[in-house]
């Protein structure tokens, strides 16, 4: 489990498809010490939970291994990803950790994409579009994670949403590179998922 406050920005070194393209095994660049990172940890990356196989140090930085499967590929942004691309990290939760955020799967849901960017004076509001199927469970002053951040929904228009992002968050995260028509990993609030599913079985 996860709370969408991203602790690091990583940065992918190596993208190898694996398992005939079914498997891609990304080497990733962080700050994270390289001591903290078992084998089979799990970290999120751009909201997408991945198991480590595999840690080390170059240099002055920490890197780490994971697989994305063909799911994984086929329903995030994973797809896009290559050397170079920059991923908002974050660990798991450990007993005892302030959930700053919400409670986040790292599960992502699907793709939500990039209306219409709007910068205000040192912040910015993104209008996003999404799918009708994840749009009814998105609820003004609800809870969304965006790649990999905790966000809080402004509006809600059928299957188009709006949030503001803070300085802080332009200046910790890549939401700031964000523009028209960039895709994102979309993962809707799991409460919001729960109730909707007991109101199905009534």
């Amino acid at each position: 489990m996860f709370t969408g406050i991203v602790t690091d920005i990583g940065e992918i070194a190596t993208l190898t498809p694996v398992a005939q393209g079914q498997l891609h095994r990304l080497r990733i660049l962080c700050r994270y010490d390289q001591t903290g990172i078992a084998d089979g940890a799990s970290i999120a990356c751009n909201g997408v939970c991945l198991t480590v196989v595999g840690s080390g140090v170059t240099g002055d930085r920490t890197w780490f291994e994971v697989d994305a499967a063909a799911e994984t590929l086929g329903m995030t942004t994973a797809k896009h990803w290559k050397a170079g691309t920059r991923l908002n990290l974050e660990r798991a939760l450990k007993i005892g950790d302030e959930l700053g955020g919400h409670i986040v799967a790292g599960h992502a849901d699907g793709i939500a994409t990039i209306v219409r960017r709007e910068n205000l004076p040192d912040m910015a509001r993104f209008t996003l579009r999404t799918t009708h199927e994840l749009a009814r469970f998105i609820a003004t002053k609800g809870s969304v994670t965006l790649d990999g951040v905790s966000l809080t929904v402004n509006t809600v228009d059928d299957v188009q949403f709006s949030v503001l992002i803070i300085p802080h968050t332009l200046s910790v995260t890549t939401l700031g590179a964000w523009q028209d028509a960039n895709e994102v990993n979309l993962e809707v609030d799991l409460m919001a998922r729960y109730a909707a599913r007991l109101s199905e079985m009534k």
